[in-house]
């Protein structure tokens, strides 16, 4: 290639090394200023503009390379064409003997030098010609050699911008012609050529740029769209849809991004949901659920917790203070960040409140831990009741077998003898022994009431006879007030029990005066009522009725507080339901609902 190509050539190099060289600058000023950002459609269109310009130079080299083979072949056969006519003008001039004033008219006229020599090889014309030595000639004894040997003979020269010509003449004397032609016109035509490829690369590279920046720019938007929804999403809105414009790769990343976004929206909106159930159930527990982070703020507080412990701050984001002065709260709470997995658990005493304490250690960094604190005042006291049950039962079942036994050594001291004597004491150890035998069914029937150990059949049970027999073994003061025919699917003897315990305590707590009613309830149940017109029982007292051990008079040693605690699980076992209606001062209802059971006559 010429110069001027290779200029061309080594500019646009240079040009496109520039914008690297630009863009390698840009990218660090990138790195050095992370707020600045070269965007896409930047270096997406220099991309391209590179492209064109490295597509451009090797179209360039290929179009030049042929071009200058074309008009170098085109110029060769016009140098021979030439010469061959330069040969014949000569042949003729030689005839005349006018050949040394005939070869620079013929040479001017062709625009190229002309050299005749004879067959030894000695020049006929002048060695130079229109300026130019023979000796200069590139290639020229070989051109001469090979015409005085007969042969045709062409070249060019390296540059291709010359031909060689040597033809051998006929006749005697000059026996070759040898032609050197230059072409100017033709570099002419070669540095159009190369200018216009250039003018064409310059071109291809400024489109390449052009659609770059319009490519880049279409994508940077798409992908810009797709960056503000996935900043939307990644700032907790999901209502912003994506809907691809287009099925190619960007159309599919938004399309995944979107079904991303709604499943996110769903899986927040049901984690929302999950939260304000667990948070609903947790507000409905009696405990108090606290739950702190590492630096021991406080998270989230159930209602129960800020009445359990009304001297602590629990605001969201408050520290956790310290209620108790005889207990470290915070210390309990930090060291269920130490990595544990154990729960901790602890009580703690405030003057006559007791406080349970469980702490759900955090089960790893960025957890939080959770404290339970449970009011068991009520508890520790019932523990307490129990314990001095132990020792009044020790002292209730110690009086009735003192007496049986007093009675019997009374008897066997010779009070048997004496008719009188022997059936007084008699009757003595038969309510003593009466008394042991309800106390241990009453036990018995509430232990397995409890455990469920044995399997209650029901069957049809007739009221009227059952509620008239537990009449007659408590007295004559009770009344029955129930139809004929009147049945209850239940078990006899467990209802027989219930009716009898809730008989007795009215008339230990009620009056002399008792009814006993049996109704029918409606929606398939039926109702065995035991009314009495005693004083009533007091709203505290009622909530507690049904408590084991609990007694409405704490000074009456005739019971063990066990009756209605009996009544309670027996109606359970039965599949009925107990409530009791009282009022202070005007009398006690207690009613207990079975199922109606069809008593079908014989046929």
């Amino acid at each position: 290639m010429d110069a001027s190509l290779t200029r061309q050539r080594q500019n646009g190099v240079s040009a496109v090394s520039g914008f690297a060289n630009a863009a390698a600058n840009g990218l660090g000023n990138t790195e050095r200023m992370p707020s600045a950002l070269l965007s896409m459609r930047w270096w997406l269109a220099l991309a391209f503009a590179t492209i064109a310009a490295l597509t451009a130079l090797a179209v360039a080299q290929v179009f030049s390379h042929r071009a200058e083979t074309a008009l170098g072949s085109r110029g060769q056969e016009l140098a021979v064409g030439q010469t061959v006519s330069a040969a014949s003008a000569i042949t003729q001039a030689l005839r005349k003997g006018l050949i040394r004033d005939a070869v620079k008219p013929i040479a001017d006229r062709r625009r190229f030098s002309i050299y005749v020599f004879d067959e030894n090889g000695r020049p006929v014309t002048p060695t130079v010609s229109r300026g130019i030595a023979f000796s200069s000639v590139p290639g020229g004894r070989e051109a001469l050699q090979a015409a005085l040997q007969g042969e045709r003979y062409s070249t060019t020269t390296s540059e291709e911008k010359a031909f060689v010509v040597a033809l051998r003449l006929p006749g005697p004397g000059a026996r070759a012609v040898v032609s050197y032609t230059l072409r100017p016109e033709l570099r002419s035509e070669l540095g159009i050529v190369r200018d216009e490829i250039v003018n064409a690369a310059l071109v291809a590279v400024a489109i390449g740029a052009l659609v770059g920046l319009l490519v880049a720019t279409l994508i940077t938007a798409r992908l810009r769209r797709i960056a503000r929804a996935a900043a939307a999403i990644e700032a907790g809105a999901f209502d912003q849809q994506l809907r691809p414009f287009f099925r190619d790769e960007l159309g599919t990343l938004a399309a995944t991004i979107d079904q991303m976004r709604e499943r996110l929206r769903d899986s927040f909106s049901e984690l929302g949901s999950e939260r304000d159930r667990l948070r609903r159930l947790l507000e409905g527990l009696h405990e108090g659920v606290i739950a702190v982070d590492e630096s021991l703020h406080v998270v989230f507080a159930n209602s129960a917790a800020r009445r359990l412990v009304p001297s602590l701050v629990l605001e969201a984001g408050s520290d956790l203070g310290e209620p108790w002065p005889d207990f470290p709260l915070r210390d309990f709470a930090a060291r269920l960040f130490d990595g544990g997995s154990e729960t901790e658990q602890t009580k703690v005493v405030d003057g006559e409140r007791s406080y349970a304490i469980v702490g759900i250690p955090s089960r790893r960094r960025g957890l939080d831990a959770v404290l339970v604190v449970a009011d068991v005042s009520v508890r520790e006291r019932r523990e307490r009741a129990e314990r001095e049950f132990v020792a009044n039962a020790a002292h209730e079942l110690g009086t009735p077998l003192t007496a049986i036994a007093a009675s019997l050594e009374v008897l066997q001291g010779g009070a048997k003898e004496i008719p009188d004597e022997r059936d007084r004491f008699l009757a003595v150890v038969e309510r003593q022994t009466a008394r042991l035998a309800r106390l241990r069914r009453a036990l018995l029937t509430l232990a397995r009431a409890q455990t469920r150990q044995e399997q209650v059949v029901l069957e049809p049970v007739a009221l009227r006879p059952l509620l008239e027999e537990v009449a007659s073994g408590l007295g004559d003061t009770i009344i029955v007030d129930c139809p004929a025919g009147l049945t209850a699917l239940s078990q006899p003897d467990l209802l027989e029990q219930v009716v009898y315990n809730l008989t007795e305590n009215a008339l230990k707590h009620g009056s002399e005066h008792v009814r006993l009613r049996g109704e029918i309830d409606g929606d398939g149940t039926v109702a065995v009522a035991v009314e009495d017109g005693g004083p009533g029982i007091d709203q505290d007292a009622k909530e507690r009725l049904f408590d084991r051990f609990f007694r409405i008079e704490p000074s009456d040693q005739g019971g063990f507080g066990l009756g209605l605690a009996i009544v309670r699980e027996s109606v359970r076992a039965l599949g009925g339901a107990i409530e009791i209606d009282s009022e202070a001062g005007r009398g006690t209802v207690a009613r207990v609902r079975l199922s109606a059971a069809e008593v079908h006559a014989p046929s």
